[in-house]
């Protein structure tokens, strides 16, 4: 078993250790450095093979060997280019030197050295490796000195070289028709990600074997899919491999099948055929509901187990995260990767609760927005974009959690995820409130001064201004915009006081409750002497927000954005 991983100047990573044990779920944003992890090890695994084969067994020169890879050969890592494989393309660095009194430059290469420790047998072992490019198409691979005192040692353990890897990518959709390969020929198709071209072979080694295994394997899926898998065919006279299910008591080709079978067979079939293998997975969960997401990943780890095999995962999945989460090694990829299940007992307590995925989007973003519901985030957002206020970045991607009228919903999140992240910061808005907000609310809190936030939206000119087009995109002809106007003026006339209507500051239009008594009533009112259905509904009032003109936007508005900037930027 692998028990960690250290990887410099790879692709995205600069210097990270990895902890590494029976299944490692790798979790974070697109672009984090997650598969970059997962191909560190592969290449790592290409190192250590082609060293064994060129070098293995003979004597170990005095000078520093190493072993030729072609780019080509990177079957698990295709790159047009073998600098992509360094961190911002640096392959070489150049520094001043002094020589005969007077500075010179000095080249040196830039290496990635991967360092993989294991334990095989009641033995540990280690086994580093560096690489150096060479040109657009190959580089050097040799062993690290890993001599404590620095003698030239350039070995790998031949327990490194019995560690068999594979990387497995999403299932890419399966083909019509799958010719029979040679074992090789399925790694090297595996690791191209044309996990396609493979799925009959694998199920057919297993059937071949008559282990038990095939009949296992078609139990798992009948449990979670519901369809009974027959055993796979070689038609020899056309050289392919076949196989069927059947479904309701109708025989389908396995083409049939949605991706998500497809993937989970994929995964399952190639542990049963690869006993006592590292499977790096990179969305394992990909094509699968949440429900199946959550067994297909305890089985996944239960057969691991019995075949002996190592899985380490690269997921966004929140279901996989918080099963993960109590029994098995999660490490975070944000900021600096890291792991995120052992850090006390009080702060499990409190993650648990409140679930990995909320931890993780306040580790990502390094604060907390509080609203009533989405609505509210959407009139912030045309309330930004109106204004071109500094917070529109920061509601664009926010980390935000809805706690309707409950400020102590926002107590028992927000102080949770401080149990785990101290320099969290929050922000909570509500509507108007019977009551002041706690002093221990923890993040600040904001109320509307007015009813709710839709009150901030009512103005006549407002409405009217929808009235003439009801989206940036469908400006109506004249008479028709002048007809709306109309029906708008009147229905607005007949809903608000005489004294409000000659009166912006007054009362009514701060303390009613705009939704429920007057913007519903409004536009279903107005679409009926339309003779349309209502297409404005509270869900939609966002749409209001951006007819309010920037200079008739309440000062209390840009008040609550001034907040959110700060907490944004902390």
């Amino acid at each position: 078993m692998l028990t960690s991983i250290q990887i410099r100047n790879f692709k995205k990573l600069h210097d990270v250790t990895l902890e590494l044990g029976d299944t490692v779920v790798l979790i974070g944003p697109n672009n984090s450095g997650k598969t970059t992890a997962l191909q560190a090890l592969a290449l790592w695994d290409i190192g250590v093979r082609r060293w064994n084969e060129r070098r293995k067994g003979g004597k170990s020169p005095t000078k520093r060997p190493g072993v030729t890879i072609n780019r080509r050969d990177l079957i698990t890592i295709p790159v047009p280019n073998a600098n992509l494989l360094w961190r911002d393309l640096h392959v070489r660095s150049v520094e001043q030197v002094s020589k005969g009194g007077k500075n010179a430059p000095k080249t040196q290469n830039i290496r990635i050295d991967i360092t993989v420790c294991g334990i095989t047998n009641d033995r540990l072992w280690k086994c580093g490796l560096e690489f150096d490019y060479a040109n657009d198409e190959s580089l050097y691979c040799r062993p690290l000195r890993l001599d404590p005192e620095g003698n030239n040692r350039h070995e790998v353990p031949d327990e490194a070289g019995g560690v068999d890897v594979a990387y497995l990518p999403p299932m890419s959709g399966l083909s019509a028709t799958e010719p029979k390969w040679e074992p090789g020929r399925i790694s090297v198709l595996l690791g191209e990600g044309q996990t396609a071209q493979v799925l009959r072979n694998l199920c057919y080694q297993i059937f071949e074997n008559n282990d038990g295994k095939w009949q296992t394997l078609a139990d798992h899926i009948m449990r979670l899919f519901g369809v009974e898998l027959l055993p796979a065919r070689h038609i020899s006279e056309r050289g392919e491999i076949t196989m069927e299910y059947r479904e309701n008591g109708t025989l389908l080709d396995l083409s049939c099948s949605g991706r998500g079978l497809q993937q989970t067979l994929l995964l399952l079939a190639h542990l049963y055929a690869n006993p006592g293998t590292v499977l790096l997975l990179d969305e394992p969960d990909a094509h699968l509901e949440i429900l199946r997401q959550r067994q297909t990943y305890e089985l996944l780890t239960t057969v691991a187990r019995e075949q002996g095999s190592q899985i380490v995962a690269a997921s966004h999945s929140e279901v996989i995260l918080n099963e993960a989460a109590d029994r098995d090694i999660v490490i975070a990829f944000v900021g600096r990767p890291h792991r995120i299940d052992d850090r006390g007992s009080q702060v499990l307590k409190s993650l648990k609760q409140i679930g990995w995925d909320q931890y993780y989007q306040a580790e990502q973003t390094g604060w907390v927005l509080y609203l009533e519901g989405p609505t509210d985030l959407a009139i912030l957002r045309a309330f930004a974009a109106s204004l071109g206020h500094e917070a529109q970045a920061a509601l664009d991607r926010p980390f935000v959690h809805y706690v309707g009228n409950q400020p102590g919903e926002v107590r028992t999140h927000y102080f949770g995820l401080r149990e785990a992240i101290a320099d969290l910061r929050g922000i909570a808005i509500f509507d108007r409130l019977e009551r002041d907000l706690p002093p221990d609310l923890g993040a600040g809190g904001f109320m509307w001064r007015r009813r709710e936030i839709e009150n901030y939206l009512c103005a006549p000119e407002v409405l009217e201004a929808y009235a003439k087009h009801d989206s940036a995109d469908n400006l109506f002809e004249h008479s028709e915009s002048e007809r709306r106007i109309r029906i708008m003026r009147a229905l607005i006339t007949d809903r608000v006081p005489p004294i409000a209507l000659r009166d912006r500051d007054n009362a009514w239009w701060h303390t009613t409750k705009a939704t429920d008594d007057f913007l519903d009533p409004l536009f279903r009112d107005f679409f009926e002497k339309l003779s349309f259905p209502n297409l404005l509904q509270k869900r939609d009032y966002h749409e209001l927000a951006r007819l309010v003109p920037g200079e008739s936007i309440a000062d209390e508005v840009t008040e609550k954005l001034d907040a959110i900037a700060r907490a944004a930027k902390g």
